[in-house]
């Protein structure tokens, strides 16, 4: 179990989810902060995780990481109004060894520029959840328009997760930079782990947009197949709520057999695909569609988006975004 003080820099979906995962797996409490602007997602966090370390405000973001100290100036700055803090946790918590930035991409730059001064003092680890902006440039954001250079911040880990992270259920694509030590790596995939069941590291940070193009929006993909299968269903006379429930646990049972089964998934079809059969007519109206050939084009095009995108939030033509 890891023992660094984490600062999550946002407060959304993800973060609850990776947070609650954690403390799930017994990570303590008193370890985390979270940084969250908006006043009712903050109470909200209270209230789901009491004695949480939650701050907003203008300062928020860099109490978060350099931590506090020093009550007595925790309590000028909440009173002067810059800094809203949890009353129900302690005041007196560490600068962060890890800052997990959960923010939406658009906001990332000025977040980082922001947090500057703390990642340069206190060199914790970083990693980015924000879709679709390389390292390069969350690097670049550490350094542009000041007198620090590359070397003098920490190492990033990009991130990218998907949506069955909320329920315990996720897959995750992990990137490191080159100085990103063995033991922050372990970090970073530790707390992916708490909510992720498949934790895949990538040596190539193009990979990234495959990953996305697979398991980032890959629960879409199954949603509206299931959808389809269960409009079908439907059209032939089943009411909603048992084709939807058929639906799903076939889904789910397919998807266990292949996670248990030394086969692989080619095999598992064939198994099932009795020739002339029932299966095998349904196997031959998807390949007469095309149907590998769309999925293909799905995945690329997600892949190339995420390209795109990386250029457009990246700020520069050579890097992408989701």
């Amino acid at each position: 179990m890891i023992q660094s003080r984490v600062a999550f820099i946002g407060g959304g979906n993800m973060a609850e989810a990776i947070l609650g995962g954690l403390l799930a797996c017994g990570f303590p409490l008193s370890k985390f902060a979270v940084s969250e602007p908006l006043p009712a997602r903050c109470d909200f966090l209270q209230s789901k995780f009491p004695g949480l370390q939650v701050v907003s405000g203008p300062e928020a973001n860099r109490l978060a990481v350099n931590g506090s100290t020093s009550p007595s100036k925790t309590a000028a700055m909440i009173a002067n109004g810059p800094v809203h803090i949890n009353s129900t946790a302690s005041v007196d918590f560490a600068p962060a060894e890890v800052v997990i930035l959960a923010v939406k991409p658009q906001v990332l730059k000025n977040v980082i520029h922001d947090l500057r001064p703390a990642l340069q003092t206190h060199q914790p680890l970083v990693i980015s959840i924000a879709a679709g902006i390389e390292t390069s440039a969350i690097a670049r954001f550490m350094t542009e328009g000041t007198s620090f250079k590359p070397r003098d911040m920490p190492p990033i880990i990009r991130v990218m997760p998907n949506t069955p992270a909320l329920v315990n259920e996720g897959a995750a694509g992990l990137y490191a930079t080159s100085d990103a030590t063995p033991d922050q790596r372990e970090i970073a995939e530790s707390l992916l782990s708490a909510v992720s069941k498949q934790v895949s590291w990538v040596e190539n940070e193009n990979q990234i947009d495959v990953v996305t193009g697979i398991s980032g929006s890959g629960p879409a993909y199954f949603f509206l197949m299931m959808e389809a299968m269960e409009d079908a269903a439907v059209n032939l006379g089943m009411d909603r709520e048992t084709a939807k429930a058929l639906t799903i646990q076939t889904c789910l049972g397919a998807a266990k057999m292949a996670q248990s089964s030394s086969d692989d998934l080619k095999t598992l079809r064939l198994k099932v695909t009795s020739p002339q059969g029932t299966t095998d007519a349904a196997i031959k109206a998807f390949e007469k569609g095309g149907l590998r050939e769309l999925v293909y084009e799905s995945v690329k095009a997600a892949d190339e988006r995420s390209k795109s995108l990386a250029r457009e939030l990246g700020g520069d033509s050579t890097s992408p975004k989701l």
